[in-house]
C-alpha cells in the first residue's frame, strides 16, 4: 500500500468520529478560521454570482457548510458546491449532512472536472495529506477559471521563535494524539496528523508551489498563535 492509499484508509477508519474529534481538538476555533477564509475569499473575488465552488479533501463536508452559510450572509448567489475526496468513508458522513451536494471520489492531483470551470477551489486542513502537492496545485490551476481563487487553510510549520510556538508544538505532538486517539479509538491516525505537517509544509514553500502553478498568493494570514494559516491565491 502506497503512502496516499494508507492515508485514505486511515481516514475511512476514523470517519464516524472525525467531526467530534475535530471540534474538541481545535477547541472549536476551526469554525472561526473557516468563516474568515470564506468571507475573505468572497471579498477578494468580488462577484455576487458564483457558479461553482469545489471543496477538495472535503471530508465530511465541514467547509461546504461554511461556503453555503457565508454566501447566504453576504447575499451571494452560489449555484453549486462540489465536494472532492478520495475517502468514501468520510464522504458517506458528508452525504448524510448535505444530501443536496455532489460528492466525487477523487484525489486532489487528478479531478474529473472540466478545465476553467470553478470560481473557487478550497482545501481546508487537507493539503498536508496530499502526497503529490505540486501536481495538485497544477490541477487546481487547470480547473479554475481565470482570476479564480484557491483558498487554503492549513496547519503550517513555522520557525519556533516565541514561547507560544513551543506551546503550540507541545499541543500538536503530545495532547492532540492522546485526545484524538481516545475519541476515535485510533491513536495512530492522530499521531500521524501532527507528523504529516512535514518540514516542507511552511507558508513560504506553499506560496512558492502555488506560484509554480500560475497561482499568485494575494492574501496570507496566520491565526491563533500561528497554529493555522490562510493562503488565498489567484489564477493569473
Amino acid at each position: 500500500m502506497g503512502k496516499q492509499e494508507k492515508i485514505v484508509s486511515m481516514f475511512n477508519d476514523i470517519a464516524g468520529t472525525y467531526d467530534v474529534a475535530n471540534r474538541v481538538l481545535s477547541m472549536g476555533i476551526d469554525k472561526s478560521w473557516r468563516n474568515k477564509a470564506c468571507n475573505k475569499a468572497f471579498e477578494l473575488y468580488g462577484n455576487k454570482q458564483i457558479e461553482k465552488i469545489v471543496d477538495v479533501a472535503c471530508g465530511t463536508g465541514d467547509m461546504i457548510i461554511y461556503w453555503e452559510k457565508v454566501a447566504k450572509e453576504n447575499g451571494i448567489d452560489l449555484q453549486n458546491v462540489v465536494g472532492v475526496d478520495p475517502s468514501v468513508g468520510m464522504m458517506e458522513v458528508g452525504k448524510k449532512k448535505l444530501p443536496h451536494v455532489e460528492f466525487i471520489e477523487a484525489g486532489a492531483a487528478d479531478m474529473p472536472l472540466d478545465s476553467d470551470s470553478a470560481d473557487i477551489i478550497s482545501i481546508s486542513y487537507g493539503i498536508r495529506n496530499v502526497v503529490q502537492r505540486q501536481e495538485a496545485f497544477n490541477e487546481f490551476a487547470r480547473v479554475l477559471k481565470k482570476d479564480g481563487l484557491v483558498v487554503i487553510n492549513e496547519f503550517t510549520k513555522n520557525k519556533k521563535e516565541k514561547l507560544l510556538d513551543h506551546v503550540t508544538d507541545f499541543y500538536m505532538n503530545k495532547i492532540l494524539p492522546t485526545l484524538g486517539g481516545m475519541i476515535s479509538k485510533n491513536k495512530e491516525a492522530y499521531t500521524y496528523l501532527p507528523n504529516s505537517i512535514d518540514e516542507f509544509l511552511t507558508t513560504e514553500n506553499l506560496c512558492n508551489e502555488l506560484k509554480n502553478a500560475g497561482l499568485e498568493p494575494v492574501h496570507v494570514k496566520a491565526f491563533s498563535m500561528n497554529i493555522s494559516t490562510l493562503i488565498i491565491a489567484r489564477k493569473i
